[in-house]
């Protein structure tokens, strides 16, 4: 049962990882680069891509807090709480102000947005590593 946990957990973990990495390194560059010169039509195209993740992402934290007991990985449960928080004020503290955002300001949200998005790409990466470490005993 050990091992059903740990496969759940671990998959999950590596979902968020690969989704956050791949929105950082290749759908936002290249988003970018599309949209350039033409701002509004980008920040619409990013609203839209935003619009509802927050409802997948919220069952995945928790799928990752509650298979980390049983999968004996309750140590990265502060990784994943922490994670939850920069999360929780992306979605409903950055987003909100960002919709009614001036066009000057669109920059900074970006800027904040990608930093915060990094923070979390790194802490869901460095608890699927840790975590897969731990289960091949590696450490």
């Amino acid at each position: 049962m050990i091992a059903l946990f740990t496969t759940v957990h671990l998959a999950l973990a590596a979902a968020w990882a690969g989704a956050m990495g791949y929105s950082l390194l290749v759908v936002q560059p290249k988003a970018e680069r599309f949209f350039a010169g033409r701002d509004d039509d980008y920040e619409d195209f990013l609203l839209v891509m935003a619009h509802g993740n927050r409802w997948k992402v919220v069952p995945l934290i928790a799928g990752l807090m509650v298979t980390a007991v049983p999968a004996r990985l309750m140590y990265l449960l502060p990784v994943y709480v922490l994670t939850a928080v920069v999360f929780a004020n992306v979605s409903w503290r950055h987003w909100p102000a960002r919709v009614f955002a001036l066009p000057a300001e669109r920059a900074g949200f970006r800027r904040s947005l990608r930093r915060q998005a990094w923070v979390m790409t790194v802490l869901a990466g460095g608890a699927f590593l840790t975590g897969l470490a731990a289960t091949s005993g590696l450490f």
